[in-house]
């Protein structure tokens, strides 16, 4: 789908943009709710900063204005008169290795910049005049109302990143898609680890299905704050249950399984299972054809509506250490997490 030059007001659908494989395969870095945050920035008179760093798609509501003109879904800057440029610094939810990024300007038209650039750093504290900053993005030109995506090959882990536009003008969104950096070395191999948890490295692979809401909702921090803050499939009209692939951080021996239905009530499933193994060489497509014979890690559980369900003990299948679970939903339906935790399992 080409998002450039669309009519104002035209709401771009995410799903329907032809998306790099690294928009899909990886989460987003930049999301406000796993605690990113604009730390500071040149200007937003017109529109603030952290709106760009919002998990939502962007939106235009006609006849919408604030105090100083019209209401914009994103980051605007004033219009510049003295030279120079504007820029956002941001600190990013979970430290981790950048993979690529969407500089996203929907709804922006008569203002969005012409050209925008980012670097990035890697601190322990908020940066200052000293910090050594290293360039991601040269300055790259913009189209209004479209997504520019930009593929990253440098495998550093970085905490912080200034997105400069020039010289000023509107970011619906900055999505900074990457994989959570996690050292297992340090960890103590005797105590149990939530290790589909995204700050632990757990990465959604396949589904079969997503129609309401981001799969990647499924391991964040936390429980669920809506409906739309986990996964869920639609009304499936036809045999067979709906399925999603996790990768954990780290092989386990699982000890504990929580399914979450927070939030779902007229359409949380009716049971759910888990499959597992333990993968050392796959592709995420191969992935989606092992795990349909992957054994039984938890048997089919009925579940009940807008509640935690915990699983242990006897109830965990004794299969050996795991690095893959398939949730299998009945028949469909919506979950706001999935947690496993386990004992790492030796290499």
């Amino acid at each position: 789908m080409a998002t450039a030059n669309l009519p104002v007001g035209t709401v771009i659908d995410a799903q329907a943009v032809d998306l790099p494989v690294f928009a899909s395969r990886y989460p987003n870095l930049a999301d406000a709710g796993l605690g990113a945050e604009v730390i500071s920035c040149t200007d937003e008179f017109f529109a603030a900063a952290e709106r760009m760093l919002q998990p939502s798609e962007p939106v235009f509501i006609v006849g919408k204005f604030d105090e100083h003109g019209k209401w914009m879904d994103g980051w605007e800057t004033r219009r510049r008169r003295n030279g120079g440029h504007d820029y956002a610094i941001i600190r990013l939810g979970l430290p981790g290795v950048i993979r690529g990024l969407d500089i996203n300007t929907s709804h922006f038209t008569g203002n969005f910049p012409p050209a925008a650039s980012v670097v990035a750093c890697h601190s322990e504290t908020e940066p200052d005049e000293t910090t050594e900053w290293v360039e991601l993005v040269p300055a790259t030109s913009l189209q209004g109302n479209s997504h520019a995506f930009v593929e990253i090959s440098d495998t550093r882990v970085w905490t912080h990143l200034r997105l400069s536009i020039f010289p000023d003008g509107g970011v619906a969104r900055l999505r900074v898609y990457g994989q959570p950096a996690c050292n297992w070395d340090a960890r103590d191999p005797s105590v149990s680890y939530e290790v589909s948890a995204l700050a632990n490295g757990g990465r959604v692979v396949a589904y079969n299905d997503a129609h309401f809401g981001v799969p990647t909702g499924l391991i964040k921090p936390g429980r669920g704050v809506n409906m739309g803050d986990g996964w869920e499939t639609r009304r499936r009209r036809e045999p067979g249950n709906d399925w999603l692939i996790l990768e954990l951080g780290h092989a386990v021996h699982v000890d504990k399984i929580e399914i979450d239905t927070a939030h779902f009530k007229g359409n949380y499933p009716d049971r759910v299972s888990i499959q597992a193994a333990r993968v050392t060489e796959s592709t995420d497509q191969s992935l989606v054809t092992q795990a349909m014979f992957w054994p039984e890690l938890l048997g089919e559980h009925k579940t009940e509506m807008d509640a935690q369900h915990f699983y242990e003990g006897e109830q965990i299948k004794p299969i050996g250490p795991v690095s893959h679970v398939r949730i299998n939903i009945f028949p469909d339906g919506g979950l706001s997490r999935v947690r496993i935790w386990g004992r790492l399992a030796k290499d």
